[in-house]
């Protein structure tokens, strides 16, 4: 059975636990109601539920559906809302819904692919009765604070990851692997965004807009939900600049390296391109050539390579272009890495 927890309160306190087949007639005072948990229900159960307190066909449909975007609809005098969950597996976003069922006296909460229980949230409440006392509308607030509260860390363990990449990018050149997970991050990101707009969207509905089932006072509560959301999707936006910003940077470093090692080989080949043409010129197969036949020739002869090689070294090695003051004399030039450490910290 699937039921997590059924129970009636009363005046914010819990009064006895209710059969799910149960049916309460609770007064229209808002001062008694049910409050049940179900996660991964079959469809019996919501069926259940459905004939006991009035739930319209299409809400039940959409709680059953896994995958569905956040909402709030609005059916006759009661509202179906529905949240969607995340938390990291295996270095990706796994993705659970939350559908709720309001009316003024019960309120039921369908978890599908959640891993986070609504116990300690429950618990939580109940050591409240004066909050908990102001009726079902605000255990919906705290349902839907604890799915936004729910993101944060998500986000945190994503931000530790980028902050963790952004540093090897100072260290050392991003390998594939490095580049690949950078894009597989920023997808990530993208579709959790497409999860927090409607989110926001849902938050702002009942904080602003006179549903049934929400009282005037509660919209503040809402509100204080809506924060939330903007924070998240601030932060999830920030996440987003960074490794755009990390894989550009990277790209700009590796260019920078090819640029060096571009220079570094046409100053070699100006360094050799004298040498070479004269030793050329001499292994042509000729019988008269100047010098060919002198006795003493090839001694001029290495010192004019010598005297032209060292001619070209100076010339060449502007030609290189490599900045004396980021030079680690290993062959690596630390320009690149500089520049990108100066530009974070002004940053």
């Amino acid at each position: 059975m699937p039921l997590i927890a059924a129970y009636l309160y009363r005046h914010g306190r819990r009064v006895r636990e209710i059969a799910i087949d149960e049916r309460v007639d609770c007064p229209t005072d808002r001062s008694e109601f049910v409050w049940i948990g179900l996660a991964d229900p079959c469809a019996a159960d919501v069926e259940l539920l459905q004939r006991l307190y009035g739930l319209h066909p299409l809400a039940v449909e959409d709680a059953l559906k896994d995958g569905q975007l956040p909402k709030v609809d609005v059916y006759g005098d009661q509202l179906f809302v529905i949240g969607r969950t995340a938390h990291m597996e295996e270095g990706g976003l796994v993705y659970g819904q939350t559908a709720i069922f309001l009316g003024h006296s019960h309120i039921i909460t369908v978890r599908q692919g959640s891993t986070r229980s609504h116990q300690p949230l429950r618990e939580q409440l109940e050591a409240s009765p004066d909050l908990l006392g102001q009726g079902a509308d605000y255990v919906l607030h705290a349902v839907l604070d604890f799915i936004v509260d729910g993101h944060v860390p998500v986000v945190a363990e994503i931000e530790d990851e980028v902050t963790s990449m952004e540093q090897r990018t100072l260290d050392a050149f991003l390998g594939r692997a490095e580049i690949a997970r950078i894009f597989t991050l920023r997808r990530e990101l993208m579709r959790f965004g497409r999860i927090l707009v409607p989110m926001e969207e849902v938050a702002r509905k009942l904080a602003r807009h006179d549903l049934p089932g929400v009282d005037a006072e509660a919209r503040h509560y809402f509100s204080d939900v809506l924060d939330h959301v903007r924070r998240v999707e601030t932060m999830t936006g920030g996440l987003r600049e960074v490794l755009t910003s990390v894989f550009e940077f990277s790209n700009l470093i590796e260019q920078q390296r090819t640029g060096v090692i571009t220079r570094q080989l046409a100053a070699w080949a100006a360094i050799l391109a004298v040498p070479t043409a004269v030793a050329g010129i001499y292994g042509m197969n000729f019988d008269v050539m100047p010098e060919l036949h002198a006795r003493y020739g090839i001694p001029p002869c290495w010192r004019a390579l010598a005297l032209s090689a060292s001619c070209s070294t100076p010339g060449s090695a502007r030609l290189a272009g490599c900045s004396a003051k980021h030079c680690s004399g290993t062959g690596k030039c630390d320009e690149p890495r500089a520049l990108y450490a100066a530009t974070m910290r002004n940053a």
